[in-house]
C-alpha cells in the first residue's frame, strides 16, 4: 500500500514539474514577443491601467526604465515590465475617432456655462419647494 502512495506521489511530482516547466517557456516566449514589438511610436497599456507611447524602451537591458509619453509633452519613467500590453489599434478605434469628429462639427464651440445660484437663491428655493 505504501509503494502505491509512494509512485502516486512521485508521479504527481513528475507532472507538476513538467507543467511548471512548460508554463515558464510559454512566459519567456510571450516576454521576448512583447520585447520585440515594443518600439519607441507603440501605443501601450501600463499595468496602472494607463495608456501611453513609448518614446523609449531598451529590450536588451530590461533594468533601465523605458519612457512613454502620456499626454503631449508629458513624458514618464517607468520599469521596463510595468508594460502589460502593446495596444493594437482597430478598425473601431478609426470608427470612434470619425464620429467624434462629426459630433464635435455639430456642437456649438463654446457651451455656455451653468448658472450658479447664490446661498439666499438656494434657501428660497428650498422654502418654495417645501411648502409643496
Amino acid at each position: 500500500m505504501e509503494l502505491i502512495l509512494f509512485g502516486l506521489l512521485a508521479v504527481m511530482l513528475v507532472f507538476m514539474f513538467v507543467n511548471t516547466r512548460k508554463r515558464q517557456k510559454q512566459l519567456k516566449a510571450e516576454q521576448e514577443e512583447k520585447a520585440a514589438k515594443t518600439l519607441p511610436g507603440v501605443k501601450v497599456l501600463l499595468q496602472g491601467g494607463l495608456y501611453g507611447t513609448i518614446v523609449a524602451y531598451d529590450a536588451e537591458d530590461l533594468d533601465k526604465p523605458a519612457l512613454v509619453e502620456i499626454a503631449p509633452g508629458v513624458v514618464i519613467e517607468v520599469h521596463s515590465q510595468a508594460i502589460l500590453r502593446i495596444v493594437e489599434p482597430t478598425d473601431t478605434d478609426t470608427a470612434v475617432a470619425a464620429d467624434a469628429d462629426a459630433v464635435e462639427a455639430d456642437t456649438p464651440a463654446e457651451p455656455a456655462a451653468p448658472r450658479l445660484e447664490t446661498s439666499e437663491e438656494t434657501r428660497a428655493r428650498l422654502e418654495r419647494d417645501g411648502d409643496n
